[in-house]
């Protein structure tokens, strides 16, 4: 995990790494949460893993019916052998048995990493493919904003999946090569068994530190330009939009909602609303809720109560799962659900999986998503341009212009 040297509130490290599973907890929905809970602790220490988006099925009366072409189990934690943290230019190497021979080598091995990930492309790219062309997507945006002019909803996340039949055979590079063109925040990179993600995400779930829980969802995006000036009128055009106002909006009430259900009584606020952050493809606007966990509740209440994430749902969260089920034509898998980390002490920090590569190298089957708010006042084919604007950082370090 790489915070690209952001300093956004609580990022505990600039860089985390997590290797060799001592011992894994995977499971599908059903009792997961319950089976982290006691993952942690029966014997409490560092977990890294995984939430997938189909978790929904757990926490509401979901179910999941598309074609997953990647395959990551719902839930998925590791203890780690190896646990290596970068902070401000200070690397910490730690460990179950570790030696001063191997702590050595780690270090050797980091050292040796070039800078700079290789330009050339190592692998064949073909044509991507879509079960959802551009007909399709326009059709099932209409039929969303009838379903939000009928009262059904406020706002959908509708997204539609890229993928194609290739092998990669350097799937590590093709995250150096994303998070090149597209540094971000909460990036990550993350393998179990042959299924891979590369992941440039700059949105946070959640984060647990003490009893405060912080969330900051993004609702808002504008292009970027190379000119200075025109680049400072779109920034001023996206906080001035009051379609992303409102959609940004919609989304912290939701997220307001779903923190309160484990917070102390009056602890939840809006520390900042309609922050615009600068990425390198788009504006962002970004939001940040906090609130008070009770001591009545687990740690792992406060990720159920609050998965999946209100940005990548809509509003009001169970009816636009059930209509993006309705609408979409590939199960999101690990796409739209959070990666991260779980300390000792049950401290947490999750992203959400958006701008991200997932390849299956068995299948050999590589697969993106993309998606927007759809609102009543949408142009569907601006939602459209949208994702493919947030498609290009992925097309290129595929290879695929």
């Amino acid at each position: 995990m790489d915070n690209n040297e952001y300093r956004l509130t609580g990022h505990h490290a600039e860089a985390l790494l997590a290797a060799d599973a001592l011992e894994v907890l995977e499971c599908p929905a059903g009792n997961a949460f319950e089976q982290l809970r006691a993952f942690h602790d029966t014997a409490p220490g560092w977990l890294f893993g995984h939430l997938a988006y189909d978790l929904k099925n757990e926490t509401e009366r979901l179910h999941s019916a598309h074609p997953d072409g990647i395959g990551f189990p719902d839930m998925f934690f590791f203890r780690p052998r190896y646990l290596l943290h970068l902070r401000q230019q200070e690397l910490t190497i730690s460990g179950e048995g570790l030696t001063e021979t191997a702590a050595k080598q780690i270090l050797a091995e980091c050292l040796r990493e070039p800078a700079n990930p290789p330009a050339d492309v190592t692998w064949t790219p073909v044509p991507l493919q879509s079960p959802i062309d551009h007909a399709g997507y326009l059709y099932a945006v209409k039929a969303l904003q009838e379903h939000i002019r009928k009262g059904d909803c406020y706002e959908v996340n509708f997204c539609r999946e890229q993928f194609a039949r290739m092998a990669i055979p350097d799937p590590l590079l093709l995250f150096r090569r994303l998070n090149a063109l597209s540094p971000a925040p909460f990036a990550a990179w993350y393998k179990t068994g042959h299924k891979h993600l590369a992941c440039s995400s700059p949105e946070r779930f959640l984060k647990k530190q003490g009893n405060r829980l912080l969330s900051q969802p993004i609702k808002g995006t504008a292009r970027r330009s190379a000119d200075p000036a025109q680049d400072a009128l779109l920034r001023e055009a996206l906080l001035q939009s009051a379609k992303e106002q409102s959609e940004n909006v919609m989304i912290v009430d939701l997220v307001r909602n779903d923190l309160s259900r484990t917070a102390v009584q009056g602890s939840v606020k809006v520390d900042e609303l309609f922050g615009i952050y600068a990425f390198p493809q788009v504006h962002h606007m970004i939001s940040t809720v906090t609130a008070t966990l009770d001591e009545r509740f687990h740690f792992t209440d406060a990720i159920r109560h609050a998965f999946p994430m209100g940005s990548m749902t809509g509003a009001p969260k169970v009816r636009v799962m059930q209509l993006i089920e309705q609408y979409e034509r590939s199960r999101r898998g690990l796409f739209s659900g959070a990666i991260g980390y779980i300390t000792p002490e049950g401290d947490f920090d999750f992203n959400v999986v958006i701008r991200s590569i997932l390849y299956n190298a068995e299948q050999e089957y590589v697969s993106f998503q993309t998606g927007s708010a759809i609102t009543f006042y949408s142009d569907p084919q601006k939602e459209w341009e949208e994702c493919l604007l947030k498609a290009k950082a992925m097309e290129t370090a595929l290879g695929i212009v």
